[in-house]
């Protein structure tokens, strides 16, 4: 499924990724991990790849992460692609799950 993304929106799929992998406002090691073999899975370029290493450094901005943006085909992947990072670092905080179920709803309209 990852392959019938288009390039923007394998863009935007890492920065719902990384927005989530700053949910605890730190990134742990197992999630710049996730996010590179994500990276690397995607086949991004070299510089959508620099793209999400600065959203490592600091996270995305509020008003550019709309679930509406998301295509319709796509948004399970996304929705199934932000657990997958809320479960990398083995540590699963309440406010994860709630931002989690939030975006899950908000995604399903």
């Amino acid at each position: 499924m990852l392959d019938d993304l288009n390039s923007e929106d394998r863009l935007r799929l890492m920065k719902f990724i990384c927005s989530f992998a700053w949910a605890d406002l730190h990134i742990q090691d197992s999630e710049r991990h996730f996010v590179r073999s994500m990276v690397a899975r995607l086949g991004l370029s070299e510089e959508e790849a620099q793209q999400v290493e600065s959203w490592l450094e600091l996270p995305p901005k509020a008003e550019e992460l709309d679930p509406q943006e998301i295509p319709l085909s796509h948004r399970q992947l996304f929705v199934d692609a932000a657990r997958a990072m809320v479960m990398a670092d083995g540590e699963v905080e309440r406010g994860e799950l709630e931002n989690l179920a939030l975006f899950d709803m908000l995604v399903r309209g």
